[in-house]
């Protein structure tokens, strides 16, 4: 039985105090795999890891496996979209394309830079200078540089940032059809719909932690059963409070200033019951609010509930 494209296996790193991951294990294999989490929540470092740019400091990573970072011949099968921009910007991107081809040793690397170009649609601008490009220009001269060895693993950080609509429904396209190819793609993003329309799975990592794993509808499932708050301003607000508290799509409800804050686990039922509650107290409502609904809460949430499992 061949070995998994990525093994993580208890794998912590940390750099001095901080620590970007802790005791993370998982496995992939062919297909596109979304790595989700908020900025500074440990997907750079994961796939540092991967690319053996750096070494565990407790846990073993291997890919296909073997060490990368003790087997040169594994980075013949890896291609990478860093975080950073391209390096050579004196060059033009045909020339750092070519360049990226030939360190690994293609024999006719002219001709796989143009298929790869041609590719990431970036032909028209492949001899200018890359110094000159644009965000998402650049994004496209590394996810062709990434390519243009045909790897068996790709690993992209945050590879949409800076396209623009049409750029980005071309590259999701791209990424598709090479886990349907039998490649291993792994896609950091912190932007699950993003995530979502390319990647059947996904792994959530919240401050280092990896604390859900599965199928992308499961994740989105796990999401939108989190109870959410809504913060209410209305007259007659004590009133409007108790008549809340009957309703089977409210959890809790607290009076804070003279507004309501309302927690539910069915937002799309309380959005129709909160009118007509309203209604009957002759409440006039002045003000509805999601509260903690931003994506640092949404992780902060997984994070808890993991820990509660793991108790």
């Amino acid at each position: 039985m061949s070995a998994p494209a990525i093994e993580f296996t208890g794998v912590s790193r940390w750099y001095g105090d901080t620590v970007s991951l802790a005791d993370v294990s998982f496995t992939a294999d062919a297909g596109v795999v979304g790595l989700l989490g908020h900025n500074g929540a440990g997907k750079s470092t994961t796939l540092k890891l991967c690319a053996g740019f750096s070494t565990p400091s407790t846990g073993t990573v291997r890919i296909y496996g073997d060490n990368p970072r003790r087997n040169p011949d594994v980075y013949r099968r890896v291609g990478i979209v860093p975080d950073h921009s391209p390096p050579w910007p004196f060059l033009t991107a045909r020339e750092v394309v070519e360049l990226s081809a030939r360190l690994h040793k293609v024999p006719d690397y002219r001709e796989a830079a143009a298929r790869a170009i041609a590719t990431v649609e970036l032909e028209p601008a492949a001899d200018r200078r890359v110094a000159g490009f644009s965000h998402g220009m650049r994004q496209r001269v590394k996810l062709a540089q990434a390519i243009a060895h045909e790897p068996d693993l790709l690993l992209l950080d945050e590879p949409l940032n800076g396209l623009d609509p049409t750029q980005r429904e071309h590259v999701i396209a791209l990424l598709i059809r090479l886990g349907e190819q039998g490649r291993t793609v792994v896609v950091s993003s912190h932007v699950l719909h993003e995530v979502e329309r390319m990647a059947p799975r996904v792994l959530v990592l919240v401050n280092g932690h990896l604390v859900a794993e599965g199928s992308t509808a499961g994740i989105r499932q796990l999401i939108s059963e989190r109870p959410r708050r809504v913060l209410v301003t209305a007259d007659n607000a004590r009133a409007l409070a108790r008549e809340l508290m009957s309703s089977a799509a409210v959890d809790a409800v607290r009076i804070s200033d003279g507004a309501i804050e309302v927690e539910t686990s069915e937002p799309s039922q309380l959005s129709r019951e909160l009118p007509a509650a309203a209604g009957r107290t002759q409440s006039l409502l002045r003000l509805i609010r999601p509260v903690g609904d931003d994506l640092e809460s949404v992780y902060t949430y997984l994070h808890d509930r993991a820990r509660g499992q793991a108790r």
